[in-house]
């Protein structure tokens, strides 16, 4: 990144993008970077929806499931396993018939919201952009919508 592209980033942004330049210069192990490791999990399909979904309250599963849309049970299962096993969710069963379970972000899991919600205003002011250059660049590479 030059320093003039760095002059259009607030002064954390550019010192986060030198640092992780720095950690590349290095010959970091990409098979644990931190940045790598976060960045997947917080990209894969489900993940950002059911954690929106938790950012005001608790859940139940089913409210989830409604809430996400096209999941299916598997897949909210699996994700918010992972989101436990990774900390920013926690699970709680109430002895009730029958059981009742909810699901709601931790301490870690609402830190995540404030970058999330950097974001999400991005990609929704940047949205139309986005859409028009992917059109113009399948409209030059005859790639068919």
């Amino acid at each position: 990144m030059t320093r003039e592209q760095e002059g259009n980033l607030p002064d954390t942004a550019a010192e986060v993008l030198r640092e992780f330049a720095r950690m590349s210069g290095e010959g970091v192990d990409t098979a644990n970077c931190p940045v790598r490791d976060v960045l997947d999990r917080v990209g894969e399909k489900w993940t950002l929806l059911i954690l929106v979904a938790m950012s005001d309250e608790p859940r139940r599963f089913s409210a989830l499931q409604r809430e996400v849309g096209d999941i299916s049970k598997r897949m909210l299962t699996q994700t918010l396993r992972t989101l436990e096993r990774d900390g920013l969710v926690t699970r709680t069963v109430y002895p009730t018939k029958p059981p009742s379970v909810d699901y709601r972000l931790t301490g870690l899991g609402r830190s995540v919201l404030t970058p999330l919600a950097g974001l999400i205003g991005w990609a929704g002011q940047k949205h139309d952009e986005i859409r028009a250059a992917r059109e113009a660049y399948d409209e030059r590479e005859g790639v068919a919508a």
